[in-house]
């Protein structure tokens, strides 16, 4: 008797403690792993277990604690109870060793699995801003936030699911790599020219004169034409625009060129690691890139083929975070050139950008990063985000770090570890 009711006491816990921690780490995976939703997330595990342990026999010291552990990536619920033993405890009539009572425990974990252990395969692509104002330790702050949120979503194992990222580093325009560049830009004049008349100091024996307006540079700028909010296949009136200046040089260093998807950590973080600041905020052509790293259409163009699936692709997820701090505040002319562009505003771009992937079904994250209460950029980033819960607004560092984790825990499938 006393072993059976110890078995349906320990099961009832079990159970009731998978029950637990699944409902707990279901708030971290919505609400993120700040100080307010794991609290939550610990109350609404004793709620569930409170319940379903409301026709349980009597146990001593039945209490329940919840806790998350392994970086906030598992959610933990342990019980250490007893339960009395009425007819063991009398073993002193019969001349044995009384047993007054068996040990009731339970530990269950609920995972907060990502990308190749959620069974669900992801593309995510990140833009990054690498634009002046990210200096004074703004862009350190980012580092960390994106070199962390990599550690959660590509997992180890991409044997049977996988889990890839993409970067596109953006200032005042766009450094791809070389490899790419012949199939997204075509081959552009290495000048661009104008013709002026020239004559001598009476105004006499004029002559028509070719002079040099800018230099062609290794950078990119935004697309014009019919295809310019699209992701459609670069070629003839659809290649990406080159940027041109007057010494033929890119705001984005040599170290930010965009990476195609990898499911190589160390790689992506390294890159990370490298990435330098300089220029102002061409906010479109980073949300651009983010698309076209994700893109079927421009697979092609990335040198080796990065393995961007179609967006039919069953049980694949495509993810673009967009990360700024501050407003869209640079655009190009249809030559190339910095100035106003028949586009219109950047804000205006990536928002026609933004609805693009929508249609396609991608899924956008938007972090605004100290933006100081500037109406413009929230703006933008809202609308460009898939719903309100999409938009996030970090003031300092440790909240930009939280809402890159909140991300990858949003991206992230419930499971008891067995």
């Amino acid at each position: 008797v006393d072993i059976g009711r110890w078995l349906h006491a320990t099961r009832q816990t079990k159970s009731a403690i998978d029950s637990a921690v699944l409902a707990g780490a279901r708030v971290m995976q919505v609400k993120g792993t700040n100080a307010a939703a794991v609290t939550e997330a610990k109350a609404t595990a004793q709620k569930y277990y409170t319940q379903n342990t409301a026709t349980r026999l009597p146990l001593t010291n039945p209490a329940a604690t919840f806790t998350p552990i392994e970086n906030n990536t598992v959610f933990q619920g342990v019980v250490n109870a007893k339960i009395t033993t009425p007819f063991l405890g009398m073993g002193d009539i019969i001349g044995v060793t009384d047993i007054n009572s068996l040990d009731v425990k339970a530990n269950s974990e609920a995972i907060l699995a990502v990308g190749g252990n959620a069974e669900t395969n992801l593309e995510i692509s990140i833009m990054l801003d690498t634009s002046g104002s990210m200096d004074g330790g703004k862009i350190d702050d980012m580092k960390l936030a994106a070199k962390d949120l990599i550690d959660i979503v590509v997992w180890d194992d991409q044997s049977t699911w996988t889990s890839k990222v993409a970067l596109a580093p953006f200032s005042a325009d766009v450094r791809i790599p070389e490899g790419w560049r012949p199939k997204a830009r075509g081959n552009p004049a290495q000048t661009l020219t104008g013709s002026r008349n020239v004559c001598d100091r009476r105004g006499n024996n004029c002559q028509t004169e070719t002079y040099t307006i800018a230099q062609l540079s290794d950078c990119v700028v935004e697309r014009h034409g019919t295809e310019k909010f699209t992701d459609a296949e670069p070629g003839n009136g659809k290649y990406v625009t080159s940027k041109y200046n007057s010494n033929g040089s890119c705001s984005q260093p040599e170290e930010n060129t965009a990476v195609a998807l990898s499911n190589n950590k160390t790689s992506l973080k390294n890159k990370i690691d490298d990435l330098e600041l300089g220029g102002g905020t061409a906010g479109h052509l980073g949300t651009a890139w983010a698309w076209y790293l994700l893109s079927p259409n421009f697979d092609h163009v990335v040198e080796a083929n990065s393995g961007a699936v179609p967006y039919t692709q069953t049980n694949t997820k495509k993810i673009a975070i967009l990360m700024t701090d501050g407003e869209y505040n640079t655009q190009y002319t249809a030559q190339g050139l910095s100035g106003t562009s028949p586009n219109g505003s950047s804000n205006e771009q990536a928002k026609a950008l933004c609805d693009g992937m929508k249609a396609k079904n991608i899924e956008i994250y938007t972090v605004g990063f100290d933006l100081g209460g500037n109406s413009t950029a929230i703006s933008t980033l809202q609308y460009c985000a898939t719903d309100a819960s999409h938009f996030y607004e970090a003031d300092d560092g440790n909240a930009l770090k939280d809402s890159f984790r909140d991300i990858a825990l949003k991206l992230s499938t419930l499971y008891i570890r067995k």
